[in-house]
Formats: structure tokens, C-alpha cells, sequence
């Protein structure tokens, strides 16, 4: 089996992002991309990228620049077509080093992650086992999902907002980004209407959103004045190469500190882990190298007593991705699910995920188990 075509779908759904500072469910990404692997054999794979699609596709599309075993300037594409796409690892490598003088983290590495993605997808077709299976076993067959979403301007919004998914069965919310952040008194109240709304129960996370620059102290000041709420974590207090900064927070403080999904590669990890001394890594398969790396850091983290917790905000795509990535892990905790209502987020499969009883499925399909619409890429697709 080779591979034939490798290509980004630049995907467009206007109007959708509006402003999240009062917001009162954010709609979705207004841009996608999304990467589809073709081969001889018939078989697809595919991935979403939370990313600027068309750098991603620029990254993809560039001509082979290099004479071979001297790649480092090339075309992502160039490097991976005629291959045999059942080599996830070594084709990792030979993109990672192809693209290693315009690349080794941002854009280059992101398209890389889906590559990598939708290699997994056709390994586990191929072989006809869902992508759990091939990474090294189930631990479990589905997996607990926090709500995903923004903070609310007001209490009486925070309020509403906990209510309204506690009713559709989450056990679990993350309030993130929006307004917090502009007055610390507002934050500390922010987090106290969605503890009391939510009770004793049920588990609430905070994401900072670190756009608004802290220094270690001050972010140490802000979680203790909403550890009375009992966080099961914050998140990214600090800019993300902030890992003294992260070291610092996190010894101060009894809460859970998160960070990662800006984080690349299995060496940017492993100085998240060493350095920033976080209790969660959260690594996002569309920014951190994909599942040949997530596996990887899976392992890093275990060794180091490291709780993993994926981001995965974007669509279905990536939550099911995610999920098996869950599966595999001895010690799983969460699944992140993207409460927004956009086509981007919900239409991107067939049939798109369901809460069940606080938890999510993992799919059993070959690959990653969910079927992508095409008629909901062909209806959005503008590049």
C-alpha cells in the first residue's frame, strides 16, 4: 500500500466566532483545516487542525526543494507520498527532518500532528482495529468529558451557564478565557457562582487564558483566591515557555496546575515536565506531534508521576482521537468536549459523539472509529 495524495481542506464557516468577552456559547472555529490521506488501497485518513489552514496547506503543498537524505526545506506532502503510510514512525521522522529548517515547532509540526493522525487512521482501518488497540490496549471503554467552554460576564450568567450542562449530563466543567482576567475581585466571584450552582459533586476547572500576561506571583495570587472553590485544576496561568514560572506556581499552591497544549514535540515535553514541574500535561494531537508523540509523552509522564489530560477543542474529529488516546493510558482522567454548536465542531462526522451518563464512548470502528461527512466538507470548503 502507498500513498497517493496528501492534502489540507481549508474549511469556512462565516460569521461563527463571535466575541468572547460576552459570549454566551462560543460557535466554533470560523476556520479549519482538515487532512486527508489517500492511498492505492482505497483506504482514507483523515484529522482536523486547530491551526492557520492555509500555512498549513502552504507547509503541505511546498515543492521538494532537497536531493534525498538531505531533506530540509521540503513540502510535507513531497516527503510522504509513494510511501507506505503503515510506517507511522518513520514517516514522523522523515517529515520531522524534512522540514527541520522552516519547521520543528508551530505550523510545520501541527500539520505533521494531523498527518500523523490520519496515518493512525489508516493504520487501524488496514488492519481493521480501532487505533486503541494498535497504540497498546484498552484500559477502559469510555471515559469521563467536562463541558468546554467560556466564562460568563456575570454570577447570575455563571450561574445559568453551570445549570444548563449540568442538565444535559456533565459531571464536569471548564470555564475558560472570556472576561477573566479584567478584574480579580469579578474572577474570584466568577468561580464562586459556578461552585455553589454546581454543588459538592461535581468537578469544576478553570482556564486562565494566558493572553493576559502574569508574572509567577501573581499568578500563585490568583489561584489561592479561588482555591476556596476547589479547582481540580487551573491552566495556563503563565506564557507557555514560562516553565520556571510554572515550576514556581505549582510548589506554591495546593490546586492542580495544567498546561500544555501549546506544547510540541516529546522534548518540548520533556522540559514541561523536568523544568515547568506541572501536575498536568495537557497535549493537544493536532499541536503536539500527533499520536506517534502523544505516546511518548504518555510515557514521560507516567515515569514522572504526571497526570495527562489531552486539549482537544476543535471537532468530533479530534475528540475521538483523544478518546483512544484515553483508552490507552493507564490513568486516565478527562476527556475535553467543545460544547460549541458550529458545523465545524458538530457536523465534522456522521455521526457526532454523545454524552452518556457524564461520559463518552470510545469508539470500537477501525481507525479512529468515526466517519467523516463529507458533504459537510465539501459544503464548507473554500480552499
Amino acid at each position: 500500500m502507498k500513498i497517493t495524495n496528501a492534502e489540507v481542506l481549508v474549511l469556512k464557516s462565516p460569521g461563527l466566532y463571535n466575541n468572547p468577552e460576552d459570549a454566551e456559547e462560543p460557535l466554533g472555529p470560523t476556520y479549519m483545516g482538515v487532512v486527508r490521506i489517500s492511498t492505492d488501497a482505497g483506504i482514507t485518513g483523515y484529522s482536523d487542525m486547530e491551526t492557520s489552514a492555509t500555512v498549513a496547506k502552504a507547509a503541505m503543498d511546498a515543492p521538494r526543494w532537497s536531493e534525498p537524505g538531505m531533506e530540509c526545506f521540503d513540502g510535507l506532502a513531497s516527503l510522504i507520498i509513494g510511501e507506505n503510510p503503515l510506517e507511522v514512525e518513520r514517516l514522523w521522522y522523515k517529515m520531522y527532518r524534512g522540514s527541520i529548517y522552516y519547521g520543528r515547532r508551530g505550523v510545520a509540526i501541527q500539520t505533521i500532528s494531523a498527518i500523523d493522525i490520519a496515518l493512525w487512521d489508516i493504520l487501524g482501518k488496514f488492519y481493521q482495529q480501532p487505533v486503541h488497540i494498535l497504540l497498546g490496549g484498552k484500559w477502559r471503554s469510555r471515559v469521563r468529558a467536562y463541558a468546554s467552554t467560556l466564562f460568563r460576564p456575570t454570577p447570575q450568567a455563571m450561574r445559568q451557564a453551570t445549570r444548563k450542562y449540568l442538565d444535559e449530563g456533565f459531571t464536569a466543567v471548564k470555564f475558560g478565557w472570556g472576561i477573566f482576567g479584567r478584574d480579580p475581585q469579578l474572577d474570584v466571584r466568577l468561580v464562586e457562582a459556578a461552585r455553589e450552582e454546581m454543588g459538592t459533586h461535581n468537578d469544576l476547572l478553570v482556564d486562565t487564558g494566558w493572553f493576559v500576561e502574569r508574572t509567577p506571583k501573581q499568578a500563585i495570587q490568583i489561584v489561592r483566591s479561588i482555591e476556596p472553590f476547589r479547582p481540580f485544576f487551573v491552566e495556563e496561568l503563565l506564557h507557555p515557555e514560562d516553565y520556571d514560572g510554572y515550576r514556581q506556581v505549582a510548589q506554591a499552591v495546593d490546586t492542580l496546575i495544567a498546561c500544555g497544549e501549546q506544547e510540541a514535540t516529546e522534548w518540548g515535553f520533556r522540559q514541561l515536565i523536568e523544568q515547568g514541574g506541572v501536575d498536568i500535561v495537557q497535549p493537544d494531537l493536532t499541536r503536539c506531534g500527533g499520536l506517534t508523540v502523544a505516546r511518548k509523552i504518555v510515557h514521560m509522564a507516567e515515569r514522572a508521576n504526571v497526570l495527562v489530560i489531552p486539549h482537544s477543542w476543535s471537532s468530533d474529529l479530534l475528540t475521538a482521537a483523544s478518546l483512544h488516546l484515553n483508552a490507552w493510558q493507564r490513568r486516565a482522567v478527562f476527556v475535553e468536549f467543545n460544547t460549541s454548536q458550529g458545523p465545524l465542531s458538530r457536523a465534522m462526522v456522521k455521526h457526532p459523539l454523545q454524552l452518556r451518563d457524564g461520559y463518552l464512548d470510545v469508539p470500537e470502528g477501525p481507525g479512529l472509529g468515526v466517519e467523516v461527512n463529507e458533504a459537510t466538507l465539501d459544503q464548507y470548503r473554500i480552499v
